[in-house]
This record gives C-alpha cells, structure tokens and sequence, in this order.
C-alpha cells in the first residue's frame, strides 16, 4: 500500500474521527502507519426493543486496542498533526478544526463538489448517476466545503446498493489516503478549491423516503430506492385492506425486463411472507 515506506514507524500523531463499520478500515491504516493517539466516534445508543446499551464499531475497535475514545467536544483531546474523518455523523466545530496544525482530511463518497451533506451514496443511486468517487478535502467551517486534496472517480453499477458502493468507495479511500498522507504533511500539496456555483446537496434519509407508489413510479426508480435505501429504511407502500390504508415493506423485489416482481413483503403488524402468500391472504390488495 502506499505510504508505507518511512512513515510505517513514524510518530506522526493523528486523531481519527469515524462511527460506522466502514470506516474502520480508514482508522485501521492511520493505526498502521502513525501514531494513533485517539478517536472520536459518538456515544454508545440505545437499540432494539430491550433497549441495549450499544458501542460504535469505531469505539469497539479503539476500545481493543486502549486507544483512547472520546464522545464529546467538550473533552479536551491530545494533541496531534493532523485528523482524518471517515463518516463521523456529527458537524465538527470550527475550534476543533483549528486544534490540529495541519488540518483535518475529510472522506467524502463523492465527487465534490455534487453530492455535498449526510446521505451522498443513497441519492447518486436514488439519482440514477453513472459515475461517483472519492473526494479528500481539507475541512473548513462549511459542510463538505473545503479545497480538494484528492479525488479519484468510479462506476455505480447497476446491481450496486447502498452497502456494496459503500464498502468499494471507502476502500478504495484508504489506499489514496496513505499514499498522499505524506506528500500533505510535507507540504507538498496544494489544495485546490471547489467549485462552490456546481454544489448540490443532500439531506439526512427519513423512513418516508422510502415511499413508493406501485402505480404511478417508474419501475426503475423503485429499483433505485431499493438498492438505495437497504437495509435502512428500506422501501414500503400503502395497500387498502378492510377500509384501512396499511404499510407494505417491501423486502425483495427484482425487475424482470423492466417489469416489477415482488418477491418478500411484510404488512404492518405481521411477519414477513412471500408475496404469493401476502396476496392469497389478502387478494383485495390494491397492487398491480
């Protein structure tokens, strides 16, 4: 990998900022190859219906490895060059930005400066676009608005979801963050500014936007907002049973030459079933 080098030793110290699965291996490389002296990842939460107390991957990693964790801007972190953030889930204040001498690098899976804010992968699906990347930029005080470092570009396939183009994009990120780590650190970069006049944006995913009506949306839109939206919200509709409008979760479907085939619904209140059960049961069901 690149960047190994001279800096597979070097005490270059460096926080990580990161919550998800997928950035592990982002914090995992910097571990590899500098002095790791703390994460920041957010607090354990509350989850499932008994309510357990449950870490970040982030924090269970660094919590094997007694690196220190951190939850709160309140706390007063380690000195160090630089941060690298990895889908932190959290606006870092400017005064932490300004903590570190050369910066923090944000990882962001898309090709800046389209796709800015919470939820890029699932609306370049959602979307439809063909080609996506990487971009490494030097955070400022603005969301996703700092000068560009790196970028690299790749294809979204058409059988990608959230979770396969997800997974590929930030990979592929840790191998074009070691190799320019330290060509930045020796000053040997420079950052070039986004072009802000071509900024779109995103917002944070919502249970209901994973409505879709059956008999109005193009069949492949709803594709897009399945592969998009797994495993969460998912997608749903509303079917009429009894004189009730209920919520239909949708949990496999394929299209088969352009044309929409249920495979696996579930119906609010009740368990999952094939869709050939669903409709023997409920044949009133207002679906084409």
């Amino acid at each position: 990998m690149g960047g190994s080098g001279n800096f597979m030793t070097s005490d270059t110290k460096v926080i990580f900022f990161g919550t998800p699965d997928y950035s592990v291996p982002v914090m995992d490389a910097l571990y590899k190859n500098y002095k790791l002296v703390a994460v920041v990842t957010q607090a354990a939460k509350l989850v499932g219906r008994k309510q357990i107390r449950t870490f970040s991957p982030v924090d269970n990693w660094a919590h094997k490895r007694k690196i220190p964790v951190f939850t709160s801007f309140e706390d007063q972190l380690p000195e160090a060059s630089f941060a690298v953030v990895a889908s932190f889930g959290k606006i870092i204040p400017e005064k932490i930005i300004k903590h570190f001498p050369n910066g923090i690098l944000n990882i962001h899976p898309s090709l800046l400066p389209k796709y800015r804010g919470a939820s890029p992968i699932q609306y370049q699906i959602i979307d439809g676009i063909k080609e996506t990347g990487v971009t490494i930029i030097k955070m400022d005080a603005k969301m996703d608005h700092g000068p560009i470092i790196s970028q690299i570009t790749d294809e979204i396939k058409d059988n990608d979801t959230n979770e396969t183009l997800r997974k590929r994009l930030f990979e592929k990120s840790v191998e074009i963050l070691m190799e320019l780590l330290p060509n930045y650190l020796a000053g040997k970069i420079n950052p070039k500014e986004q072009n802000h006049d071509d900024a779109t944006f995103t917002k944070m995913i919502s249970r209901e936007e994973g409505y879709v009506d059956l008999q109005k949306d193009d069949t492949n839109l709803i594709d897009r907002k399945f592969r998009a939206l797994s495993p969460w919200p998912g997608i749903f509709t509303s079917v009429k049973i009894d004189d009730r409008n209920l919520r239909l979760k949708i949990l496999k479907m394929h299209l088969d030459e352009g044309k929409l085939v249920l495979d696996k619904v579930q119906l609010e209140g009740k368990k999952a079933v094939l869709y050939k059960q669903f409709i023997q049961a409920y044949p009133e069901a207002n679906l084409p």
